[in-house]
């Protein structure tokens, strides 16, 4: 199974914000959703996955586990309480969020750990996610690479994370990008906007294409349901090499996430 180009993320949304962003997202026609259990916001996704009616089969449902729960004891059980708030017997795709500060739980323990939950059928695939060049070879090292379904990191036209890239590329492991439209900053730029006109699109759309046109998955969020419908349409338009590489000329390492006491040693 391979890791859907298209998603719908639901990072910072909690409450009726994200029952009401997934449920309006699944009426439009996503059916692949992405949370983590950080984010507080399990048992209202699976509440409106429910409410929605679409067959599990249809769906493609991604969480990630948190720090805390990356010990051998306490990844599969955190695992299995996910699944109860989901209202699911299995995700499709299970991420280490982030990699342990300060190697206080080995790659080893953890990736261990996570292929057994796949191999029980708690999850059908596994992947990464935050891991630099160096934890993605632990990593490779530890399970596998034809085990590894992603590393979602981090990218936007601002920052390109390009040498996590070519490693991934090399280890075959598909690159997920986070943060794609970078809160909204490269919706702003000037080149962005000046393909946007070019193609009739809105500066949204031209990001999330150059992404899936670049071979990452994407998983933009919205509260609004314009915004939601609008950025499906990125699925269609197509970027051509001129747009691209005034795209890839924009690369600034310009990087949004990295909180401190987290965050590995960025490549």
């Amino acid at each position: 199974m391979s890791v859907p180009t298209f998603g719908l993320g639901t990072f910072r949304l909690q409450g009726q914000v994200v029952i009401d962003s997934v449920s309006t997202g699944l009426e439009l026609g996503y059916r692949v959703i992405d949370t983590a259990q950080i984010y507080e916001n399990e048992a209202e996704v699976g509440q409106a996955i429910a409410a929605s009616g679409i067959p599990r089969d249809q769906l493609f449902i991604t969480s990630k586990i948190w720090i805390a729960n990356l010990g051998k004891d306490a990844l599969i059980p955190s695992l299995k309480e996910s699944l109860r708030k989901l209202r699911s017997d299995h995700l499709d795709l299970t991420l280490i969020h982030w990699p342990s500060p300060q190697d206080q739980v080995p790659v080893a323990e953890f990736m261990g750990a996570l292929l057994e939950a796949k191999q029980s059928g708690l999850t059908r695939e596994i992947g990464i996610s935050n891991f630099t060049v160096d934890l993605m070879r632990q990593a490779v090292a530890a399970v596998g690479a034809d085990q590894i379904a992603t590393n979602q990191i981090e990218l936007h036209p601002y920052l390109q994370n390009r040498k996590v890239v070519a490693a991934a590329q090399a280890l075959d492991i598909r690159v997920t990008s986070y943060m794609t439209l970078a809160y909204g900053e490269v919706l702003k730029d000037p080149i962005i906007r000046q393909i946007a006109e070019q193609h009739q699109a809105t500066p949204a759309q031209v990001t999330l294409a150059w992404a899936m046109q670049s071979g990452y998955a994407v998983i933009p969020s919205s509260t609004r349901r314009e915004n939601l419908a609008s950025n499906l349409k990125a699925r269609d338009l197509h970027l051509n090499d001129e747009d691209m590489l005034k795209i890839a000329g924009l690369e600034r390492a310009h990087r949004l996430t990295s909180p401190a006491g987290l965050a590995p040693q960025w490549d």
